[in-house]
Protein backbone atom coordinates (compact mmCIF):
# COMPACT_ATOMS: atom_id res chain seq x y z
CA UNK A 1 0.00 0.00 0.00
CA UNK A 2 1.43 3.27 -1.18
CA UNK A 3 0.73 6.98 -0.40
CA UNK A 4 -2.76 8.28 -2.57
CA UNK A 5 -3.35 4.20 -3.40
CA UNK A 6 -7.65 4.02 -3.01
CA UNK A 7 -8.48 1.31 -0.42
CA UNK A 8 -11.58 -0.27 0.85
CA UNK A 9 -12.47 -1.08 4.51
CA UNK A 10 -13.39 -4.68 4.70
CA UNK A 11 -13.33 -4.48 8.81
CA UNK A 12 -14.65 -2.05 11.08
CA UNK A 13 -15.48 -3.73 14.32
CA UNK A 14 -13.54 -2.02 17.03
CA UNK A 15 -13.84 -2.67 21.00
CA UNK A 16 -15.02 -0.28 22.96
CA UNK A 17 -11.84 1.61 24.29
CA UNK A 18 -11.06 1.88 20.68
CA UNK A 19 -14.23 3.69 19.99
CA UNK A 20 -13.76 6.32 23.12
CA UNK A 21 -10.51 7.57 21.93
CA UNK A 22 -10.75 8.02 17.71
CA UNK A 23 -13.28 10.85 16.56
CA UNK A 24 -13.67 9.12 13.29
CA UNK A 25 -13.55 5.22 12.23
CA UNK A 26 -13.79 3.82 8.56
CA UNK A 27 -16.77 2.03 7.47
CA UNK A 28 -16.83 -1.07 5.89
CA UNK A 29 -17.34 -0.68 2.34
CA UNK A 30 -16.42 2.63 1.97
CA UNK A 31 -13.41 3.83 -0.35
CA UNK A 32 -10.57 5.96 1.50
CA UNK A 33 -7.39 7.27 0.03
CA UNK A 34 -4.12 6.53 1.84
CA UNK A 35 -2.71 9.91 3.22
CA UNK A 36 0.47 8.10 4.90
CA UNK A 37 2.24 4.79 5.56
CA UNK A 38 4.49 4.19 8.60
CA UNK A 39 5.49 1.63 10.80
CA UNK A 40 2.71 0.68 13.76
CA UNK A 41 2.72 -1.71 16.65
CA UNK A 42 1.32 -4.24 18.31
CA UNK A 43 2.75 -4.21 21.63
CA UNK A 44 -0.19 -2.76 23.21
CA UNK A 45 -3.05 -4.86 22.23
CA UNK A 46 -1.15 -8.26 22.26
CA UNK A 47 1.92 -7.48 24.46
CA UNK A 48 4.68 -8.14 21.87
CA UNK A 49 7.46 -6.34 20.07
CA UNK A 50 6.20 -7.08 16.35
CA UNK A 51 5.05 -4.15 13.83
CA UNK A 52 2.36 -3.46 11.73
CA UNK A 53 1.59 -1.37 8.72
CA UNK A 54 -0.30 1.47 9.60
CA UNK A 55 -2.12 3.69 7.81
CA UNK A 56 -4.06 7.02 7.59
CA UNK A 57 -6.39 8.42 5.55
CA UNK A 58 -6.98 11.67 3.69
CA UNK A 59 -11.00 11.50 4.60
CA UNK A 60 -10.82 10.67 8.86
CA UNK A 61 -8.86 12.68 11.28
CA UNK A 62 -7.81 11.82 14.62
CA UNK A 63 -6.21 13.42 17.69
CA UNK A 64 -2.45 11.74 18.83
CA UNK A 65 -2.01 8.45 19.76
CA UNK A 66 -1.58 8.59 23.94
CA UNK A 67 0.82 6.23 24.13
CA UNK A 68 3.25 7.52 21.07
CA UNK A 69 6.19 9.85 22.37
CA UNK A 70 5.93 11.44 19.13
CA UNK A 71 2.18 12.30 19.33
CA UNK A 72 1.28 10.36 15.79
CA UNK A 73 -1.89 10.15 14.85
CA UNK A 74 -4.00 7.52 15.65
CA UNK A 75 -3.98 5.12 12.36
CA UNK A 76 -5.42 2.35 11.26
CA UNK A 77 -4.06 -1.38 10.57
CA UNK A 78 -3.23 -1.82 6.93
CA UNK A 79 -4.95 -5.70 7.40
CA UNK A 80 -8.27 -3.67 7.50
CA UNK A 81 -8.27 -2.65 4.10
CA UNK A 82 -8.20 -3.90 0.64
CA UNK A 83 -6.39 -2.49 -2.27
CA UNK A 84 -9.80 -1.29 -4.26
CA UNK A 85 -8.19 -2.68 -7.51
CA UNK A 86 -7.27 -6.28 -6.14
CA UNK A 87 -10.59 -6.97 -4.21
CA UNK A 88 -11.81 -10.39 -5.73
CA UNK A 89 -14.83 -9.58 -7.85
CA UNK A 90 -17.43 -11.18 -5.44
CA UNK A 91 -16.29 -9.25 -2.78
CA UNK A 92 -16.50 -6.08 -4.80
CA UNK A 93 -20.10 -7.17 -5.69
CA UNK A 94 -21.11 -7.87 -1.84
CA UNK A 95 -19.51 -4.21 -1.29
CA UNK A 96 -20.87 -2.43 -3.76
CA UNK A 97 -24.37 -2.58 -2.33
CA UNK A 98 -23.00 -1.76 1.58
CA UNK A 99 -21.76 2.01 -0.01
CA UNK A 100 -24.79 2.46 -2.17
CA UNK A 101 -25.34 6.07 -1.88
CA UNK A 102 -21.84 7.35 -0.10
CA UNK A 103 -20.17 7.78 -2.58
CA UNK A 104 -16.65 6.22 -3.95
CA UNK A 105 -14.63 9.04 -2.65
CA UNK A 106 -16.09 9.66 0.78
CA UNK A 107 -13.89 7.96 3.51
CA UNK A 108 -12.42 7.63 7.66
CA UNK A 109 -9.92 6.32 9.14
CA UNK A 110 -8.81 4.46 12.31
CA UNK A 111 -5.73 3.78 14.66
CA UNK A 112 -3.21 0.92 13.35
CA UNK A 113 -2.92 -1.10 16.84
CA UNK A 114 -6.48 -2.24 16.99
CA UNK A 115 -7.79 -5.52 16.16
Amino acid sequence: MIKGQKVVCINDTFPEFVRAIYKQLPTKGVTYTIREVFLGREKIVKGGDTATVGLLLEELHNPPDPFHQGQQELGFTSERFAPLEELPDEEREELAGVGAGVGEEYTSHVGSWQN
